[in-house]
C-alpha cells in the first residue's frame, strides 16, 4: 500500500507523548465525568490530572512484555485445525523464547504510542492486529471492515477504501484507558513474511510500476544520491530505480529519505517482544493461518481469507525464486549486509538464514 502523503503523522517525539499522557480517560468517553458545573475550574483541572496519574500509574505497574495468555480455542470444532494448531503453539513457543532471552527494554510505557501506532482495533471481535506490509496487510484490512460492520463482503472492497478511506481504528487513537484495556484483553495478531521476500516484494510494487508518492519521494533522492551521471528525466521524476540502487539506499547510514513502513523491520513496527502477540501469523501459510484465527475469534463461518493479489495482479507474486533473481544483481557483501538488517526478523520468527 502507498503511504497517503496526508496520513503522515507529526514526530512521535517527547513533546507528543508529554501531550497525550496528560489526557485523561474521558477524552474516548470511557473515563470518569467531571462533577457538577458549579465546581471551580481549577477543582475541575486538579481532578483531570489526578485521573492522568491514575492512568500512567497503571502504565507504570504493567508487566512488561506482555504476559502471554493461551489462545482460547473453545470456537474451534473443527479437527482439521489440529497441524495448524500445533503449529501455532510452536511459533509462539520460540518467539516467546527468543524473547525471554534477547528481547525487552528497561521503560517501554515512555514510547508507548509509538509502539502502539501500527496495531488497528476491531472491537466487536476484540482483535488487535499489528498491520506488516507486504505481508497479506490488504486483505487483513478488507477482513477487518467486514468484522466491524462496515462491508458485506472482503472481495468488493477497493484498494483505495481499504487503504484510504480512514474507516478503521488505530489503537494510538485511544486513551491510556482505552490501550491499556485492549492490550490486555483483546487477542492480539501480527502476520509476517521471509523479510527478503518482502523487501523485493515492496520494491517490486513501488517502484516497478506508476506511483505518485514513491517515484518522487523516494524515487529521485535515490537516484540523486546513488546513481552517478543520472539523466535529467529519471532525477526529475525518480522512475526506473533499479533494486541495486534501492539496497545502497536501505543500507546508509546517512539515507537521503527517511525509512518506510513497507520495508521496515518487523520488530520496529510491531515490537513483538514487548506486545506479546497471541497469534503468530506467516505470509508462506496465510490463508491456512487466516482461517485458523477466524475461527478462534468467533467470526461468522461464511467469511474466510480473500486469497487474491490486492494490485498488479498479473504480475507474478513474489516467491523464493523471484528473490534470487533480484539478488543475482548484488554483491555477496550486500547480501549479506541485508541479512544483517533484517537479522532480528530472521532469528525471532525462525526463519531459515537464505542463501547468500
Amino acid at each position: 500500500m502507498p503511504e497517503d502523503p496526508k496520513e503522515k503523522k507529526e514526530n512521535l517525539n517527547s513533546e507528543r507523548s508529554t501531550r497525550v499522557l496528560t489526557e485523561t480517560s474521558h477524552s474516548q468517553g470511557e473515563g470518569p465525568r467531571l462533577g457538577k458545573t458549579t465546581e471551580s475550574p481549577t477543582i475541575k483541572l486538579i481532578e483531570k490530572h489526578q485521573g492522568a496519574k491514575t492512568l500512567f500509574k497503571k502504565l507504570r505497574e504493567m508487566s512488561w512484555p506482555l504476559e502471554v495468555r493461551p489462545l482460547n480455542k473453545s470456537l474451534v470444532k473443527d479437527n482439521k485445525w489440529r497441524g495448524t494448531d500445533a503449529t501455532q503453539e510452536k511459533r509462539r513457543a520460540f518467539l516467546q523464547e527468543f524473547c525471554k532471552k534477547y528481547g525487552g527494554v528497561s521503560h517501554p510505557q515512555s514510547h508507548l504510542f509509538h509502539m502502539v501506532s501500527r496495531i488497528y482495533v476491531e472491537d466487536k471481535h476484540k482483535i488487535l492486529y499489528c498491520e506488516v506490509p507486504k505481508a497479506g496487510c490488504s486483505n487483513w484490512k478488507r477482513i477487518l471492515m467486514v468484522l466491524n460492520g462496515l462491508a458485506p463482503s472482503a472481495y468488493n472492497i477497493s484498494h483505495d477504501a481499504v487503504h484510504y478511506g480512514k474507516h478503521l481504528k488505530k489503537l494510538d487513537s485511544f486513551d491510556l484507558q482505552g490501550i491499556y484495556t485492549r492490550l490486555n484483553t483483546y487477542t492480539k495478531a501480527v502476520f509476517v513474511r521471509d523479510p527478503m521476500e518482502r523487501l523485493v516484494s515492496a520494491f517490486r510494487d513501488k517502484f516497478e510500476h506508476p506511483n505518485s508518492y514513491y517515484h518522487p519521494v523516494f524515487g529521485k533522492a535515490i537516484i540523486k544520491k546513488y546513481r552517478p551521471n543520472a539523466c535529467e528525466k529519471a532525477l526529475n521524476n525518480g522512475s526506473g530505480v533499479k533494486f541495486k540502487e534501492f539496497v545502497h539506499y536501505l543500507l546508509d547510514s546517512q539515507r537521503p529519505v527517511g525509512m518506510d513502513i513497507h520495508w521496515e523491520k518487523v520488530s520496529k513496527l510491531c515490537y513483538p517482544c514487548l506486545i506479546n502477540y497471541d497469534f503468530v501469523g506467516k505470509f508462506e501459510t496465510l490463508e491456512e493461518d487466516a482461517n485458523y484465527f477466524l475461527q478462534l475469534i468467533g467470526a461468522p463461518k461464511e467469511l474466510k481469507f480473500p486469497n487474491f493479489k490486492d494490485r498488479h495482479s498479473s504480475d507474478e507474486r513474489t516467491n523464493a525464486q523471484v528473490v534470487r533473481q533480484y539478488l543475482k544483481d548484488l554483491t555477496r557483501t550486500e547480501r549479506q549486509l541485508i541479512y544483517d538488517f533484517y537479522y532480528l526478523d530472521y532469528l525471532m520468527f525462525n526463519y531459515t538464514t537464505p542463501f547468500l
